[in-house]
């Protein structure tokens, strides 16, 4: 009994902790490391309470997770114990492989490895020290579990994982208008040979919550502010390792260490990998930059500063490519003043693409049902006109140069 705890939460409340397994799962040392991990990289730049955590994310899926399956029993859908019991795992651990400030790390120390898989082989570690009682969890986490709409509230374009991420973030950063009523939106959920669906009252909620994460993306996510420090992160990151492949002996922390020795991409994430990664945290990223900002390296020192000073380069954003002259001109002007070389200036200029699609009407599509029976797409169904201009991708482009 005593592991049926309860957790304050700002958003929710009291969020209880379900079961044993559960209980025992949120202590283990893997999952603590989320406290460590900050769920917005590097927005706090941009909105100051923007320090919440992967932890705090976790636990507020868990609590819509258990809601959602009260909801689908209501309705006469039949889950089963093991089946609660495995949603519930695979909702809490969907985020465990983040790294350091949470998406930086993947393209910049580590080649091409993604959250995802690095949350899998967790997974499949604390598999074995339970023994095997995530087996069903881990089936529904990949996608390959019979019942699809499982796998869809883990991972789909309404998942209890967004259904809380926007609402969160939302809370935490002050921005109104990304708040969605989440707890609504599980309520109308419904199944149809085993898919899910959103019941015909839950429209107006489900449009909301499109419009919400267009919002959160433009003003929140790919915030330029946000954008330019976390590429110069990444760029933090991709020179120390630059400079110890050359033999610098930088200072840092044993984990971070082995990953700038390192050449690490998933053929040979071993288990060793998986135990030097869980020792890696957005304080090994600050403490190390906190040393590399007196470096003798023009580049290193430089980066390190303008994150920890919240100096950043100047960022715009247009509606069309960056022109090479654009380019060209602020590169030359880097190199004449600071007597650099290209290759150096290059971690200063530089150009990029961000990608926005509120609502894809080719993957796993929102589907509203009527009370006749019938189902129809969200983007038909709504009399919203801005339903079918938010399936459209839209990109933007930006450079950034020193001010």
């Amino acid at each position: 009994m005593n592991k049926l705890k309860i957790l304050n939460d700002p958003i929710y409340g009291f969020i209880t902790i379900p079961n044993s397994l559960v209980f025992d799962i949120i202590q283990h040392k893997y999952f603590q490391r989320l406290r460590r991990i900050t769920q917005m990289g590097m927005s706090y730049l941009v909105y100051p309470g923007a320090h919440h955590t992967r932890f705090h994310h976790a636990i507020g899926c868990i609590y819509l997770m258990q809601k959602a399956v009260n909801v689908l029993r209501y309705k006469g859908v039949t889950i089963s114990k093991e089946e609660e019991e495995a949603l519930n795992v695979a909702i809490l651990l969907h985020d465990i492989g983040h790294g350091p400030f949470s998406h930086a790390m993947e393209h910049s120390i580590v080649n091409g490895v993604s959250h995802e898989q690095i949350s899998l082989l967790f997974m499949e570690r604390l598999n074995e020290e339970f023994n095997g009682s995530l087996t069903l969890a881990i089936k529904i986490f990949k996608g390959e579990y019979h019942r699809s709409f499982m796998c869809q509230l883990i991972s789909s374009q309404l998942d209890i994982d967004r259904a809380d991420y926007l609402k969160r973030d939302s809370f935490y950063t002050g921005v109104a208008e990304g708040n969605v009523n989440s707890e609504r939106l599980i309520t109308m959920l419904n199944v149809v040979d085993d898919n899910l669906v959103v019941e015909e009252k839950g429209i107006y909620s489900v449009e909301k919550f499109i419009i919400a994460r267009r919002f959160m993306y433009w003003q929140v996510y790919l915030h330029k502010t946000g954008l330019v420090a976390e590429q110069l992160l990444m760029r933090v990151l991709s020179r120390a390792k630059d400079l110890t492949k050359k033999g610098w002996d930088l200072e840092a922390s044993a984990a971070l260490q082995y990953f700038l020795k390192n050449d690490i991409s998933i053929e040979n994430f071993t288990s060793e990998t998986l135990d030097v990664f869980y020792e890696l945290d957005d304080y090994d990223i600050v403490s190390a930059m906190k040393l590399w900002k007196t470096s003798d390296d023009f580049v290193l020192r430089n980066l390190c500063k303008m994150i920890i000073n919240r100096e950043l380069l100047k960022i715009k954003i247009k509606n069309k490519p960056i022109k090479d002259k654009d380019l060209k001109k602020h590169t030359s002007r880097l190199i004449e003043e600071h007597n650099v070389t290209t290759e150096e200036a290059e971690y200063f200029v530089f150009t990029g693409d961000i990608f926005n699609q509120a609502y894809q009407t080719k993957k796993q599509n929102i589907n509203i049902l009527y009370k006749s029976g019938k189902i129809q797409d969200i983007v038909k169904a709504s009399d919203h006109l801005n339903l079918q201009a938010l399936s459209k991708p839209v990109t933007k482009y930006y450079i950034c140069y020193p001010k």
